[in-house]
C-alpha cells in the first residue's frame, strides 16, 4: 500500500471515544508517548497513563490503549493504557463477585473506616467492621500486610468495589473449630498458645480453636488475677475440662497432680513440715503447704509466749517450720503448730496456804495437787480453746467462701461486660461505616454529575469536529 493510499485510508477511519484501538510507538517524549494509530491524527499517552514503564517503550513497539478523548484541542487523541485494563479487569471482579472467588492484595492504606487495597490498579476498600472476625480498634499493623478477601459488592460505574476478610475468617474458623471439636474429647490433654488474657480467664488457641481456661481452673492455689499468671503467647499444656457446643472448656488442675492425692502421708499428724505465710489475721496465720493446700497456725499455737496477734511474730512470705496436730481430709482442713516444736519449759511448784491463793481449788489444804480440779480446769480450757479455733475457723471458712464467690462474680461481670464492649464496638463500627458510605455515596454522585457534564461536553465536540469534517 502507497504511502498515499494509507493517508487516504487514515482519513476516512473513525474512532470513537471508549474505543480500544492498536497503534505503533513513534517517540517517547518527555512526560508522553507518541502513538500511531491508523487515524488522522495520533495519540498521546501520559506516562501515567501507561500500565508500564516508559523507559522499557521505544518507538517501533505495538502497543494498545483505550480512547479517552477524540481531540485535546491540539488535534491529538488522548490515549490510557491504564483505564483499558481497569475495564478489562471490570469483568474479573464482576466474576469474583459472582462466584464469591477468593482474591489476595497487599494493604496499601489505613484509612478512616478500613483498609484499601490494589486489585489489578482497582482500588478495593474494606471496612473496618470487615476486616476481621472479631473487633479490631487499630488496624494499623495491616498496613503492607498480604490480605485475603471477597467481593461483595462491585458497582464499575461509581468505581466502588468492597471487599469483606471477615466472612473468610469465620468460614475458616468455623472448619477449624468443626476439625478440633471432631477430634478431642474431654479428658483429652492438649497443647495450646495463649492468645487474650481477661479477669475471667484466658484463651487458649489449641489449634485453630479457642478453648477458656477459666480462673478457677488455672491453679489449685487461690488465683485473682489471671494477668499475673499468664502472658499473650504462653504455652501451655492443659486438659479439655467440658465440651459445650462449640465451647471448649480448659484446665491445668490434672486430677494425677491434685496436692490432697498423699496429703494423709506427707501431712500425718505429727509430721513436721515446712511453708510459708500466705496470709495473716487475727485468730491465725494461714500457711502455704503446696500449691492449693493451706494450713491453719492459730494464734496459741505460734508461741509459748501470749501476743495480741499473729502480725506481732509472723510476717507474711516468712517461711517457718511447724508440726501438724490435726489433719481433716474430708473438710481439706490442716490444724499446726509452731509451739508444739519448743521445748518445754519448768514451772515453778505452785505454793500452798501463805503463798499462793487457792482460788481455783487446784491444791488440797496441805498444799498438794488437786488432780481432778487441775484436769477439769485445763479441759475448761482446752474445751475453750477448741470452741475459739472452731469459730474462727468457721469464720475464715465463710470469708473465703464470700471471696470465692465476689472473684467468681467478678469473673461473670467482667465477661458479660466484655461481650457488652464488643457489642457496641460492632454498633459504633457499624455506625461509623454508614456514615463513611454515605460520604462516599455523596462523593460519587458528584463525580457522576462531573463525568456526565465531562461526557455532554464531549459529545458536543465530537458533532461540531464531524460537521467541520
Amino acid at each position: 500500500m502507497s504511502e498515499f493510499e494509507q493517508m487516504l485510508n487514515e482519513s476516512f477511519k473513525t474512532i470513537k471515544t471508549g474505543e480500544v484501538v492498536k497503534g505503533t510507538v513513534l517517540a517517547v517524549k518527555e512526560n508522553e508517548v507518541c502513538v500511531n494509530i491508523g487515524y488522522k491524527h495520533d495519540g498521546l499517552i501520559k506516562f501515567e497513563d501507561l500500565t508500564a514503564d516508559a523507559s522499557e517503550l521505544k518507538a517501533g513497539d505495538e502497543i494498545e490503549a483505550k480512547v479517552v478523548k477524540i481531540n485535546d484541542g491540539d488535534g491529538n487523541v488522548i490515549l490510557s493504557q491504564k483505564r483499558m485494563r481497569v475495564e478489562r479487569e471490570s469483568a474479573v471482579l464482576q466474576e469474583a463477585l459472582e462466584n464469591q472467588t477468593v482474591l489476595t492484595a497487599v494493604v496499601d492504606e489505613v484509612v478512616k473506616g478500613g483498609l484499601t487495597a490494589t486489585v489489578d490498579d482497582v482500588k478495593v476498600f474494606i471496612p473496618a467492621s470487615l476486616v476481621s472476625d472479631h473487633f479490631e480498634k487499630d488496624l494499623t499493623p495491616y498496613a503492607g500486610q498480604e490480605i485475603s478477601f471477597i467481593v461483595t459488592e462491585y458497582v464499575p460505574k461509581k468505581h466502588r468495589v468492597i471487599g469483606d476478610r471477615k466472612q473468610l475468617l469465620i468460614t475458616e474458623r468455623k472448619a477449624a473449630l468443626k476439625s478440633v471439636l471432631d477430634n478431642i474429647n474431654v479428658g483429652d490433654i492438649v497443647e495450646g498458645t495463649v492468645k487474650n488474657v481477661k479477669d475471667f480467664g484466658a484463651f487458649i488457641d489449641i489449634g485453630g480453636a479457642d478453648g477458656l481456661l477459666h480462673i478457677s481452673e488455672m491453679s489449685w492455689g487461690r488465683i485473682k488475677n489471671p494477668n499475673r499468671l499468664y502472658k499473650v503467647g504462653d504455652q501451655v499444656r492443659c486438659f479439655v475440662k467440658n465440651i459445650e457446643g462449640e465451647k471448649i472448656g480448659l484446665s491445668v488442675k490434672f486430677p494425677d497432680e491434685n496436692p490432697w492425692n498423699n496429703a494423709e502421708v506427707k501431712y500425718a499428724v505429727g509430721n513436721v513440715v515446712t511453708g510459708k505465710v500466705a496470709r495473716l489475721t487475727d485468730f491465725g496465720a494461714f500457711v502455704e503447704l503446696d500449691n492449693g493446700i493451706d494450713g491453719l497456725l492459730h494464734v496459741s499455737q505460734i508461741t509459748r509466749e501470749r501476743i495480741e496477734k499473729p502480725a506481732d511474730a509472723l510476717t507474711e512470705g516468712q517461711e517457718v517450720t511447724v508440726k501438724v496436730t490435726g489433719l481433716d481430709l474430708e473438710n481439706k482442713k490442716i490444724s499446726l503448730s509452731m509451739k508444739a516444736l519448743l521445748p518445754r519449759e519448768e514451772r515453778p511448784a505452785r505454793q500452798g496456804r501463805g503463798g499462793h491463793r487457792n482460788e481455783d481449788n487446784l491444791t488440797t489444804a496441805d498444799g498438794t495437787v488437786n488432780i481432778e480440779a487441775y484436769i477439769k480446769k485445763m479441759d475448761a480450757e482446752e474445751a475453750r480453746k477448741e470452741a475459739a479455733l472452731k469459730a474462727a475457723e468457721k469464720a475464715e471458712a465463710a470469708k473465703e467462701a464470700l471471696e470465692d464467690k465476689a472473684v467468681e462474680v467478678k469473673a461473670e461481670v467482667a465477661e458479660k461486660v466484655e461481650e457488652v464492649k464488643e457489642a457496641v464496638a460492632e454498633k459504633v463500627e457499624a455506625a461509623a461505616e454508614k456514615a463513611e458510605e454515605v460520604k462516599e455515596a455523596l462523593a460519587e454522585k458528584v463525580e457522576d454529575v462531573k463525568e456526565a457534564v465531562a461526557e455532554k461536553i464531549e459529545e458536543i465536540k465530537e458533532n461540531f469536529e464531524k460537521k467541520d469534517e
